[in-house]
């Protein structure tokens, strides 16, 4: 009672009536901004995508250059009390029309979308591996994305004179946003591929594309004999020997390149596989590559160790002894083979 008292004594009823519609107003006005639905004149949904690493007033700043909201500082204000500044996740969000902005920031913050999501694809990897991890990670399609890897319009867009995307797809890790496109990725990865190729290969020496293919189906070969890096160029070099001599490779991994179901133990039924991949039975090297290699096997083909090795065997510690002569080899064989048994 006092206190209305007081209130009437302070304020006259015309100065309490102004008081009141200056609050209306400012609810009306908040009503206007935050809750009136926006219209934009694209066909809805709009696909918009969220940078890694972009702060919300870059987000808001691009969506009122698209045209998706009408004012950009109302926005950053309506995000600003949402507590949206820190909430919203890299993806590439499907828009609809007639949202308000608090409905626009909640869809953005909570809403479904294909999210940016971190994917490493292993050096020494094959396209059909690349096609099974890509499915479980970022549900792309595997028979679509093999399909894409032998696609010519695509090839010859991204300027691959060859059959296939097999060996020229870069092995890192990428940020590739859910149910991305099979020709998304590869263009992605293929442009990794031609970054390394021209800061750390074609700076240092002239390679043609036949060159460079050589040198790719060699590094893949590598690639598939180890993940020792310290141990690639030596192995590049025993085949690049073998090359030199006329001998035929008998590179296993291209044997494993063959098996329909993936690698296995191989036999000697394996050995008399009818293809140009089989370096059991042709010289030279194989068509194409037969995986994805990666920094230190490139490196390793095109820098290759210089010596006059032409064999070596798996020494049961995840490394390979070498040897000169036939002879050499035979006993390196046995005491693996022992060293197996025990």
């Amino acid at each position: 009672m006092t206190d209305k008292i007081r209130l009437r004594t302070l304020l006259s009823k015309k100065e309490m009536v102004i008081i009141a519609l200056f609050f209306l107003i400012i609810l009306g006005l908040m009503y206007k901004t935050f809750y009136t639905r926006h219209f934009f004149k694209m066909k809805a949904p709009v696909t918009f995508e969220v940078k890694k690493g972009e702060s919300f007033s870059q987000i808001s700043n691009r969506l009122y250059k698209l045209g998706i909201i009408p004012g950009k500082t109302s926005f950053k204000i309506a995000g600003f009390l949402y507590g949206a500044e820190r909430r919203i996740r890299p993806a590439r969000f499907h828009i609809q029309n007639g949202l308000n902005y608090l409905d626009l920031i909640d869809y953005l913050i909570n809403g479904e979308a294909d999210y940016l999501k971190p994917v490493i694809l292993f050096a020494g990897s094959s396209t059909k591996f690349y096609a099974s991890r890509l499915r479980s990670e970022i549900n792309l399609d595997s028979v679509t994305f093999l399909k894409a890897i032998k696609n010519k319009r695509l090839l010859d867009s991204l300027g691959v004179n060859e059959t296939s995307f097999e060996g020229y797809l870069f092995p890192q890790e990428y940020d590739f946003y859910d149910h991305s496109s099979a020709e998304e990725v590869i263009s992605i990865m293929h442009k990794a591929f031609n970054e390394f190729i021209t800061d750390s290969i074609k700076k240092k020496t002239t390679l043609s594309d036949n060159a460079l293919h050589k040198i790719i189906i060699m590094a893949s070969i590598v690639n598939g004999e180890t993940n020792k890096k310290d141990e690639m160029p030596r192995i590049a070099g025993v085949y690049y020997n073998r090359l030199k001599i006329g001998m035929k490779l008998q590179a296993d991994p291209t044997l494993q390149y063959l098996q329909p179901n993936g690698a296995k133990r191989l036999t000697y039924q394996d050995l008399k596989i009818i293809s140009p991949y089989n370096t059991y039975m042709h010289s030279g090297l194989p068509p194409g590559p037969i995986d994805n290699p990666g920094k230190s096997a490139i490196m390793a083909a095109v820098f290759p160790e210089k010596h006059d090795y032409l064999y070596f065997v798996a020494d049961g510690k995840g490394g390979h002894k070498f040897s000169r002569t036939f002879s050499e080899h035979l006993k390196n064989v046995d005491e693996y083979r022992n060293r197996s048994r025990e």
